[in-house]
This record gives C-alpha cells, sequence and structure tokens, in this order.
C-alpha cells in the first residue's frame, strides 16, 4: 500500500512540491497566465479547447490547469500532495467566472493507484508536465495515463532527460535535500548560488542583460526562476528517460508522436496521440 504523502516527506523520501508552490502562488499574475497559456497552445498546437476535457495529472501549483480552463476545456485536477491541490483550489476560486461555462474539478489522489485513475474515465487531453518522474514508479505512472486516452486522445508529458552519470549525482543531491533540515541548507548554499553565477557569467560572456535571463523565464510556461530552481534541486523522487526511450514506450502501446520539444531544458517534452 502507497504511504501518505506526508509520511513520504517526513521521512525523507519525497520533496514537499506542494509548500513550494503556495509560495509561488504569490507570484501569479494575469502575465503568468498568458504566457502558461501560450506554451501550452504551441504544444497542443492550438488555442482553442473548447467541448475538451481535460486532466491534469499532478497539478502542482494549477497554472497548467487555469490555462486549460482559459482555453475553454472542462478541466479535471488532481495532486498526490493536499499542499498542490489546496494551491489549485486557490486558483480555481480566484479564477473561475460564471461567465465562462466549462467546468473545473479538483481532487486528491495519487496516479500510482490504478483504482483511482480508472474511475475517472476517459479524456480528449491528458497533460502532466513534469510530475510522473517523481512518482517513485515512473513506468506505472507511464501505464496509468495511457489508461485515460481515448482513441484521438492528446498525451502531453514532460520528463527528465537522462544525463548518464550527472543524472546520477543529481539523485544523489536531491535525495540529500529531503534527508534534514541540514541537508536542505547545505544543498541551497551551494546549488543557489552556483545557478545565479553560472547565468551572471553566461550573459557577461554573451554581453547579455542579466534581469532579461529572468524576465525571459517568467515567459517560459510562466514560471517563477526561484521557486522552479527550488522545485529542481529538492524534486525527489527522481527518474529520468532519454527521447528515444519515451517514444519506443508509448509508441509500443499505440500513440504516435504529434509534436515535441527535446533538449531545450532539463525536461523533455512531448505530446503523444493515441490511435
Amino acid at each position: 500500500m502507497e504511504k501518505s504523502f506526508i509520511s513520504q516527506v517526513e521521512e525523507g523520501e519525497r520533496f514537499g512540491f506542494g509548500e513550494n508552490w503556495s509560495h509561488f502562488l504569490k507570484t501569479i499574475d494575469e502575465s503568468r497566465i498568458s504566457n502558461s497559456v501560450q506554451s501550452l497552445a504551441e504544444m497542443l498546437q492550438t488555442n482553442d479547447l473548447k467541448g475538451k476535457s481535460f486532466i491534469d495529472v499532478g497539478s502542482g501549483s494549477g497554472l497548467s490547469s487555469l490555462a486549460a480552463y482559459r482555453m475553454g476545456a472542462n478541466v479535471f485536477s488532481f495532486d498526490f500532495d493536499k499542499n498542490s491541490v489546496a494551491c489549485t483550489q486557490t486558483l480555481r476560486a480566484k479564477y473561475k467566472t460564471d461567465q465562462q461555462a466549462n467546468s473545473w474539478e479538483v481532487k486528491e489522489g495519487s496516479v500510482l493507484d490504478a483504482d483511482f485513475v480508472q474511475s475517472l474515465g476517459k479524456f480528449d487531453i491528458v497533460n502532466s508536465w513534469g510530475v510522473l518522474h517523481h512518482t517513485g514508479d515512473m513506468y506505472k505512472a507511464f501505464e496509468n495515463v495511457c489508461g485515460l486516452c481515448n482513441s484521438g486522445s492528446l498525451l502531453f508529458i514532460a520528463i527528465y532527460d537522462d544525463w548518464g552519470t550527472a543524472s546520477k549525482v543529481w539523485r544523489f543531491i536531491k535525495k540529500l535535500y529531503n534527508k534534514n533540515a541540514v541537508g536542505r541548507t547545505v544543498v541551497k548554499l551551494f546549488c543557489v548560488p552556483y545557478y545565479v553565477l553560472r547565468g551572471l557569467a553566461s550573459d557577461i560572456k554573451h554581453l547579455k542583460n542579466p534581469v532579461k535571463r529572468y524576465t525571459e523565464f517568467k515567459s517560459s510556461r510562466g514560471m517563477s526562476f526561484y521557486y522552479d530552481l527550488i522545485d529542481w534541486i529538492g524534486g525527489y523522487p527522481y527518474e529520468v528517460a532519454t527521447p528515444a526511450q519515451l517514444e519506443a514506450y508509448f509508441t509500443a502501446r499505440g500513440f504516435k508522436v504529434v509534436n515535441t520539444k527535446y533538449k531545450a531544458a532539463p525536461c523533455n517534452e512531448v505530446v503523444f496521440q493515441k490511435l
């Protein structure tokens, strides 16, 4: 039986994503929402989801769910983390309006719980951005999300790329971060300055304005540099897959690739369609 989210966090087996996202919520504004809508529309290759059913598997902050809702989809959001569920509910309460006829439902649940996932039915669009590699059993999560798709359904996932030795080092760092308060302090003291200084050095080398790095980061999925960085260095469990591995797994299960964004960031993004 799967342990509760709280138990896993307390035992150092999992990062508290929802607590991090609760801080990120304070930074959400219309420009972040617009950027998230644009990012989702580019990958799905449409900005009109009216009449479509959209499930956000591991909704996190709720920003992707809100983007789909703004695009007209009937949205179902769920997450294993109570704090993430609360974040998504907060966004729904703030931005869902009577002027839009589409629905938005939020629940708590685990993608590893096959019975729960099967009870949800089928959806036109299954979205899980940067989630399934944090479940502790990525391939079981893959299997379960496949069950949410009908013929013609789109499955949009983002999974950490496999960097070989570097991925093993990062797994160690993430495990240390979640071990205890001392581990978190040590990792933050090294990693946060490292990324800031690395970005500064790159900007100076290429004669770029260092401030633009952070404003441009905001334009990518509407995220925040700091909270996304904490999500990265603390995100555990941590599994990886190459583009070839992702394509091989899903094509063998009756999907075809319709859009990709590979090697552009820590995550490989791919949209599949169920045949």
